[in-house]
């Protein structure tokens, strides 16, 4: 093996060995176990970023491991054409380079264009997939447009409209200007913005007036714009100030549009000036007002933002109505939206009823996918009653048939689905799936694959032209497809339910509502198994937190700090990325390290705990670096050392050998049940500490000691132990850190047999003996590392040289331990530097100057001498510390004794500080012994 730690060297000729020789086909064997994950498909709008490579991540572990089990392991992965993501993308690189906007081209070459960017973009997003170590089956890799998946999609909107459950109906939605398409509400953030409220009088109409003697109302809006699309006042029915209005009428300025004063729990009392205006066509809770109470809804928008020239007047089924009302006054007249705020502003100033104005900081709804401002427009759009869908699927997890990994995500799941609203299918896009319905010229709606077979489907002539709906469908309307569709449904039916339902989705928990309760509806609503019983899409549901940098800011271009973990693997970190973390980690050098993937993998999983947020570090990064640089040291050691003729001889186990066995065999067991439970963060700590804390440090250092002696004959155990130990311990590793376990497997069964083997991926995941744990042998080592622990710490607190002896004293009591001892002490004096060890009895007094200390009833001294310490610069610490310390208990007793203190702290805290004030006491005085040690050396 070379000496240096080099990923970069190995990685990629290791991935290209499982490829080469098949092992992550699906390839079916004796198991009646089976095991699936359907990997969520990444965006081709770009490389992938920490979120992707948090979720390959752990669902490589999962794959990995599964597959270690011996159960037939299905790993699918897929691309998604994210419609409006990728089409905006394609426009605004288009414009930059071109100066051009789609508008420019046809439909279909601008398909074209999107086209080769997609083919550009799979090869570049499988490729990292792959440098992260994704054991996917990449002969089964799907894309959510090629040619069979977007005749599925076809058919399920098809049976979906049949059933009755899609319809088209004009309704209010959120519209983008700047991508000219309907988004969600899942799309929208709301930016606390600095705006204007205007308050605009209405006069009474017939003289009327208020109970305080006025004759008008007075109106507060963000929007004056929309006062043309006024179709009512609200006003709260128990309101005493206007509740002798209601059933009257107002005059809407500029253009003197009589509407009536209605009553409607909506306008608050206390709120504004307790008359709200309704424009039905343009805020979404004016249109709920609108319903019910059968109000006719005025859209004064076109789709650019612009003022139309008449108006558009809707009833509340979204029907056209003929409402005699005089057209838009021409000053208004295709004039965006924003500066005709401003003319209608003056205007209303102009003729006295601008009542006041001021400046206020409100929450503005903004697309999250082109960052402009989103406005309500009344529209016809496409959409999937998910009101019936949602029953079933909230069932399916009361019942557990699917469970949620954090279970605190099942009440955010129950709380959306049951006030689910029907789902606006439609998107006014190119790139996407076009939704399988024409129209003829009197608009009357056909639903078919193609023109041929609606032709047939409605018995229609066959010179009638007829025009394909020009929107597509949501992506996430594809999406929630994925389980089923990427499995080959309803043709595979023969290995389709082996592996279906999957058995887990591993997604973030911002995507819960867009892909993961759709995708459980439409599965639901489509599979049925053999006896017509609705199939779920998965078991489980783990919902990965989002990552953020160490500061606990969402990794974004505009911030600098987005990572790509491609760049971190192969060592190419940016500027900006090395400045943040050198302010944060001035010890650490970032600079051009090849971290590999294994380190990352670790990172990742080891970061991954349940909570909502994982805060990226590159310190932790740069650790487990080390821990992988720890791991190929130690394959170094063994292989150096080792005796392959000894290595299948058990016979000879020392209490060492048990002892390391005895604790691999017990984290075995704990390790498994982290990963069941998908506690990965659990999962890398156990491995951590075992291969760190007692392989590495204990149990290879005393394998050192066995290798100075000069008969090795009688250690054999510590062969068998040392080889077959790590060769079980990198299968236990492996789904975590693939690339580093292979390669040195690889070395070690060459070593041993001269020639390769299976991959280690290949290889049966370790199972615990319970006869190989050994808790005799545990107590007694571990017995055995404390008190070299202690003794080791001590030194190094007392500037005690290493290479400096010392004596100690131990009682030689009736004990396993010292039995132990006895028969290991070499052992002892080599790994503590001991100049002897002076065993004594029980009434022994051990001398004045040394520190006496009691371990697991072990009772021991350090002899202390003034030749092996500098006494003066001890003595000056340890009185600093003394002072500091008697400086917390002066304060903690100051609180404590505070009267206001005692009455208003709750208990648990007043518990806190009196334990803390024994704490310090304890070490008060321990200072003051060892303070009075040294001084009377």
């Amino acid at each position: 093996m070379d000496k240096i730690y080099n990923p970069n060297i190995f990685e990629k000729k290791i991935y290209n060995f499982w490829e080469k020789n098949e092992y992550f086909k699906n390839k079916l064997n004796n198991s009646e176990k089976y095991f699936s994950i359907m990997v969520p498909p990444p965006n081709i709008t770009g490389e992938l970023h920490m979120g992707h490579a948090l979720q390959y991540t752990l669902i490589d572990i999962l794959i990995r491991y599964q597959r270690m089990l011996g159960k037939n392991v299905l790993c699918q992965v897929g691309i998604d054409h994210a419609g409006i993501a990728t089409q905006s993308l394609i426009e605004q690189k288009i414009f930059l380079e071109t100066g051009k906007t789609k508008n420019d081209y046809s439909r279909e070459f601008f398909l074209k264009i999107i086209s080769k960017w997609k083919n550009k973009y799979c090869g570049i997003i499988y490729n990292q997939m792959k440098c992260l170590g994704l054991s996917a089956d990449w002969d089964r890799k799907r894309f959510t447009m090629d040619s069979e998946f977007s005749k599925s999609v076809k058919n399920i909107f098809i049976q979906l409209y049949e059933d009755g459950l899609i319809y088209k109906k004009k309704r209010l939605i959120n519209w983008d200007f700047k991508l000219k398409t309907v988004i969600s509400d899942l799309e929208i953030d709301h930016k606390k913005i600095k705006t204007n409220i205007w308050y605009i009088n209405y006069l009474l109409k017939n003289g009327i007036k208020t109970f305080d003697n006025k004759n008008y109302l007075t109106v507060a809006t963000t929007r004056p714009e929309t006062i043309l699309a006024d179709s009512a006042i609200a006003i709260n029915p128990l309101d005493t100030r206007y509740n002798n209005l209601i059933g009257k009428f107002v005059i809407i300025p500029l253009i003197n549009r009589i509407i009536p004063i209605i009553a409607d729990n909506y306008a608050k009392i206390k709120k504004g000036t307790g008359c709200v205006k309704i424009s039905p066509a343009h805020d979404f809770n004016d249109y709920q007002v609108a319903i019910r109470h059968n109000l006719p809804l005025i859209n004064i928008f076109d789709l650019q933002g612009n003022i139309l020239e008449k108006y558009q007047i809707f009833n509340k089924k979204g029907h056209q109505i003929d409402i005699f009302l005089e057209n838009i006054p021409k000053i208004f007249r295709n004039v965006n939206y924003l500066k005709v705020r401003n003319i209608i502003v003056n205007k209303i100033k102009k003729v006295g009823l601008l009542d006041s104005y001021k400046t206020k900081y409100k929450f503005i709804p903004y697309s999250t996918r082109s960052d402009t401002i989103v406005l309500p427009m009344l529209t016809s759009q496409w959409y999937l009653n998910t009101k019936i869908l949602s029953k079933q699927a909230i069932d399916a997890v009361k019942n557990e048939q699917i469970k949620f990994f954090p279970k605190q995500y099942k009440n955010m799941f129950y709380s959306w689905m049951s006030n689910i609203q029907d789902w606006c299918i439609s998107r006014q896009l190119w790139w996407g799936h076009q939704i399988p319905v024409w129209y003829d010229n009197k608009n009357n709606i056909y639903v078919g694959r193609n023109i041929e077979e609606i032709k047939k489907k409605y018995n229609l002539k066959k010179n009638i032209h007829l025009e394909q709906d020009p929107d597509v469908l949501d992506t996430w309307f594809s999406s929630s497809l994925w389980t089923f569709i990427t499995l080959d449904w309803p043709k595979n039916k023969k290995d389709f339910f082996l592996f279906h339902p999957t058995s887990v989705i591993i997604s973030g928990f911002d995507i819960i509502f867009f892909w993961i309760s759709r995708m459980i509806m439409m599965t639901m609503y489509f599979v049925k198994d053999k006896n017509n019983i609705p199939q779920i899409p998965f078991k489980d549901i783990l919902m990965t937190g989002l990552i953020r940098d160490n500061k606990g800011n969402k990794m974004s271009k505009s911030r600098g700090n987005v990572i790509n973990p491609i760049n971190l693997i192969e060592g190419h970190l940016s500027k900006n990325i090395l400045d943040i973390n050198k302010k944060n980690n001035k010890k650490y050098n970032f600079l051009n390290k090849n971290y590999g993937t294994d380190a990352l993998r670790f990172t990742l999983a080891a970061l991954s705990s349940t909570g909502r947020d994982i805060y990226w570090d590159m310190t932790r990064l740069e650790g487990y670096r080390n821990f992988c640089n720890k791991i190929w040291h130690a394959a170094i050691f063994i292989l150096k050392n080792i005796k392959f003729n000894f290595v299948n001889n058990k016979e000879k186990l020392s209490i060492f050998d048990k002892w390391i066995w005895s604790e691999y065999n017990l984290i075995i067991l704990s390790y498994s049940r982290a990963l069941h439970r998908y506690r990965f963060d659990q999962a890398a700590n156990i491995l951590y500490n075992f291969i760190w804390n007692k392989f590495c440090d204990w149990y290879l250092e005393y394998s050192k000691l066995v290798f100075q002696e000069k008969n090795q004959l009688q250690y054999t155990g510590t062969y068998y132990t040392l080889y077959n130990l790590f060769e079980s311990l990198l299968r236990l590793s492996h789904p975590i850190i693939p690339f580093i376990t292979e390669i040195i497997w690889q070395k070690i069964q060459i070593n041993k047999n001269n020639t390769y083997r299976k991959s280690i991926l290949a290889q049966s995941f370790p199972k615990s003996n319970k006869l190989d744990i050994d808790k005799q042998s545990i107590s007694i080592i571990n017995t055995f590392i404390n008190i070299v622990t202690f003794i080791r710490n001590y030194k190094a607190e007392m500037m005690i040289n290493k290479n400096e002896e010392i004596d100690l004293y131990i009682n030689d009591i009736n004990h396993k331990f010292i039995i132990f001892l006895k028969k290991n002490i070499n052992i002892l004096k080599k790994l503590l530097n001991l100049k002897k060890i002076i065993f004594v009895g029980n009434n022994f007094e051990f001398p004045k100057k040394s520190l006496i200390q009691k371990i697991d009833n072990i009772k021991f001294a350090i002899l202390l001498s003034i030749k092996i310490i500098n006494q003066q610069l001890l003595l000056n610490i340890i009185n600093k510390k003394i002072y500091n310390n008697q400086k917390i208990i002066s304060t903690l007793n100051k609180n404590i004794k505070n009267p206001k203190f005692l009455s208003k702290a709750p208990q648990q805290i007043i518990k806190k500080f009196l334990e803390k004030i024994k704490r310090h006491k304890v070490l008060q005085k321990e200072l003051l012994e060892k303070y009075l040690l040294i001084k009377n050396l």
